[in-house]
């Protein structure tokens, strides 16, 4: 009886140092991105990108880079800042001052492409 029980113990205890857990997911809202998982990269022209400009469908481009970020508009501490150039270049604002050195990691998340030249 006493092994049958220690066995089930032995199991259950390997089954938990076994099985992968999400660690970052303690009690933090995570922002989405709209861009899928897959690196591939499209080519957007500007008059694409210039179609979604607005809250509900948002890209921007920065540095001749296309990202999505409509789910972020919501959070974007700056408020409807972001919409300034929704649908257009946004460089010029993405580095200035007023953002936080986490931005730039955060943008690649959302990238979903590169502008045609």
């Amino acid at each position: 009886m006493i092994v049958v029980l220690a066995l089930i113990l032995g199991v259950l205890l390997g089954a938990f140092f076994l099985i992968p857990r999400d660690r970052k997911s303690g009690g933090t809202k995570k922002v989405e991105s709209n861009a899928s998982n897959k690196k591939v990269s499209k080519i957007y022209s500007k008059a694409e990108v210039a179609l979604h400009a607005k809250k509900t469908d948002c890209w921007i481009i920065i540095k001749d880079k296309v990202y999505d970020v409509t789910s972020y508009v919501e959070e974007h501490p700056g408020g409807d800042a972001i919409l300034a150039h929704a649908g257009d270049d946004s460089t010029e604002g993405f580095y200035g001052p007023q953002h936080a050195t986490r931005v730039f990691d955060m943008i690649d998340d959302f990238y979903i492409g590169d502008l045609k030249q």
